[in-house]
């Protein structure tokens, strides 16, 4: 199974479980340590004045003060792709005001790591394969401006169509006739959806999450991956507000025996029934910020998706209701 495709199904599943089942797991969020990452200082007379440097208190980020205060709890959810994480969507959950904000990271996000030159190991995607679960949580956590990620969720693809039938199937407007065949495909993939609103089941449904073009390629998502997460994102809204509507204890025995993840049964089973009444104006969902690009390494030039780090930092100042920081820049536009 080619590119982003199988695994965005796997997102619809994990945050079935993160949002209807076990987010609110732990009551104290992580407070990122105050040492600076690759900082050093050997010394000796700083050494010798530890005390009178504690004194002085040096200048604190807003948005890593939030942090720290803040009772959220933040989720990477992961759909696998062999040793690829072919979906990647941070979810964060606020319990005081029962506000879900997820983002949706392209597997193309450019992130390299000292001693991975390779053009395909430049890409976010691979980082499961060196440096599994933890390593996508410190990679998610560094692309989004050192946010800390608490809890990974991951789903076997194959549980996905039984997930999907536990909730009764979800209903989506088709944009385009989806008509596509790969031979190469284990078993062969055949994917025909008739455009129009439909409720769509079990592998159906896996097949229209896992669409990307025809096969003869003249139709399809105008602008590729980013056009299917919107239409992917759209999708995870419907089944979310299907499954909130439904016994949430029954979905979430039937998803979890499809998860790999750091969060107990028990605890995702009692905030099933906890959430029931969640408001879905509650939810959002957006995709990193970003743009495409062209870039070459080595002999390989390859698409990457650059993301933006000061539109991204807006955003997570938004997610932790930090005020807009008062710059020179600012002041001179005042």
């Amino acid at each position: 199974m080619k590119y982003f495709l199988k695994v965005f199904t796997i997102a619809l599943a994990c945050f079935l479980l993160a949002v209807g089942a076990g987010v609110y797991t732990y009551s104290k969020i992580y407070v990122p340590s105050e040492e600076e990452p690759g900082i050093t200082d050997n010394d000796e007379d700083d050494e010798k004045n530890d005390e009178d440097s504690m004194k002085e208190e040096k200048p604190k980020d807003p948005l890593q003060e939030a942090i720290a205060k803040s009772k959220r709890v933040n989720f990477i959810l992961m759909g696998m792709e062999g040793a690829r994480s072919d979906t990647l969507i941070f979810a964060s959950y606020d319990p005081k005001d029962k506000k879900v904000d997820m983002i949706s990271i392209p597997r193309d996000t450019y992130y390299h790591t000292k001693g991975y030159d390779g053009a395909e190991l430049r890409k976010i995607n691979a980082v499961y394969g060196r440096s599994k679960t933890e390593g996508v949580k410190k990679a998610v956590g560094e692309v989004l401006g050192q946010v800390p990620v608490h809890h990974y969720i991951m789903v076997d693809y194959k549980g996905v169509a039984k997930i999907v039938d536990s909730i009764g199937g979800v209903e989506v407007n088709v944009p385009f006739h989806m008509d596509y065949y790969d031979p190469h495909d284990k078993p062969p993939l055949r994917i025909d959806i008739p455009k129009g609103k439909q409720v769509l089941k079990g592998e159906q449904a896996v097949k229209y999450l896992r669409y990307r073009h025809n096969t003869d390629k003249t139709v399809g998502y105008p602008d590729g991956d980013l056009g299917r997460i919107r239409a992917q994102q759209e999708f995870l809204k419907s089944a979310i507000k299907k499954s909130l509507s439904l016994k949430l204890i029954n979905v979430v025995n039937t998803a979890f025996d499809y998860v790999k993840t750091d969060v107990k049964l028990t605890d995702a089973l009692g905030y099933a029934t906890g959430l029931i009444g969640f408001d879905m104006d509650n939810m959002s969902m957006t995709t990193l910020p970003g743009a495409e690009e062209k870039r070459a390494y080595g002999n390989q030039r390859l698409s990457y998706f650059i993301h933006d780090p000061v539109k991204i930092r807006d955003l997570m100042m938004d997610i932790y209701n930090v005020e807009e920081e008062v710059t020179e820049e600012n002041k001179n536009n005042d």
